[in-house]
């Protein structure tokens, strides 16, 4: 089985700059020094990435620094009857680490700060707070949040991918299942998260990576039996020989998984989707509801997004044989290809 656990902390690069250890985590054992990446500034990519996420709507919060380009951005989606989603981005060009992103997800504030948009993100005290107030987010009218993620101790999936590539690696943690309350606020409506049914995830990425790359990833997270059950599911992205990002959360452990496939429609994403897997352990029905689609195409910057939402319902089998069953979970997959 590829499913290489690392068990011993240590440094996440070695003197040249290339992974130690590729594979997977349950924390961040291995610990990120943007000083000792091999490839130059502009080539450095790191982003904080959160989502909230209720049954009837979600907010995108995105603080990144991509080298020669920064990406922030905040998503408003609701799913009701008429199902709409708008996203907002500011982009600045050559950031090159003057965002300062912490090393480490457990502490540091990530911020951005212009005269039309200012985000926080700040974690302490086992939680996450997201505060954000963007003038002119759509319509000439202002959006505003103030969330806290309540963060229990549980495993987390944590995942060092290499590239076949000198200097060229991923650095993820994916955080499932953190309770949310707070609120959301836009052209006079409020939208407030519910912890005892509402969750936020949180992408936590440093790296480089090779310019043109397509991946595959989903997310969810919902209560069973009174016990938050989350997955983490995804491919296409480096070499994953070593392990893979497939995770579930039940009770606060990991449970790990081989491959799963993304099996979307050819001709619409929009058509309800099936996931499965190699070993078996999960298989489910998806059921879109709204797709988030965005492109971008600047010749030598390319990005073409589909971040797909929807409802799941299927069967995922824990480490010791259990069953776990959810039905009309809200939850997203997405497919995207970027070359930048």
């Amino acid at each position: 089985m590829r499913n290489h656990e690392i068990i011993q902390p240590g440094l996440l690069l070695d003197e040249q700059g290339e992974l130690r250890e590729p594979g997977w985590a349950r924390s961040q054992l291995l610990r990120y020094k943007r000083s000792m990446i091999g490839a130059p500034a502009i080539r450095i990519k790191e982003w904080d990435y959160y989502l909230v996420l209720a049954d009837g709507f979600a907010g995108a919060f995105t603080i990144s620094d991509d080298g020669y380009i920064g990406l922030q951005s905040v998503s408003l989606l609701v799913f009701g009857e008429k199902p709409w989603e708008h996203t907002e981005t500011v982009l600045n060009t050559f950031p090159m680490g003057k965002l300062k992103l912490p090393e480490d997800s457990s502490e540091g504030v990530t911020e951005y700060e212009d005269k039309r948009l200012q985000m926080r993100f700040e974690p302490a005290d086992g939680k996450r707070r997201i505060i954000c107030h963007f003038e002119k987010f759509w319509n000439d009218k202002p959006f505003d949040c103030d969330i806290v993620l309540e963060q229990p101790p549980m495993d987390t999936m944590v995942i060092a991918t290499p590239w076949d590539r000198k200097h060229a690696f991923y650095y993820n943690q994916k955080i499932n299942c953190m309770r949310a309350s707070g609120w959301m606020r836009y052209d006079g409506k409020t939208y407030e998260f519910d912890p005892a049914t509402d969750f936020g995830t949180l992408d936590w990425g440093r790296g480089v990576w090779t310019y043109d790359n397509t991946w595959y990833w989903g997310s969810g997270n919902c209560d069973v039996d009174g016990e938050a059950f989350g997955f983490n599911i995804g491919y296409g992205f480096g070499n994953t020989k070593a392990a893979s990002e497939n995770v579930l959360f039940y009770k606060g452990k990991a449970h790990k998984l081989d491959d799963v496939s993304f099996n979307i429609p050819a001709d619409s994403y929009m058509k309800p989707w099936t996931f499965s897997s190699s070993d078996g352990r999960f298989e489910m029905d998806f059921v879109p509801v709204l797709d988030r689609a965005a492109k971008l195409d600047f010749k030598v910057l390319v990005s073409d997004q589909h971040q797909v939402f929807g409802r799941m319902s299927g069967k995922a089998i824990l480490d010791d044989g259990t069953a776990v069953e959810i039905r009309d979970a809200m939850c997203f997959a997405e497919k995207v290809h970027n070359r930048y």
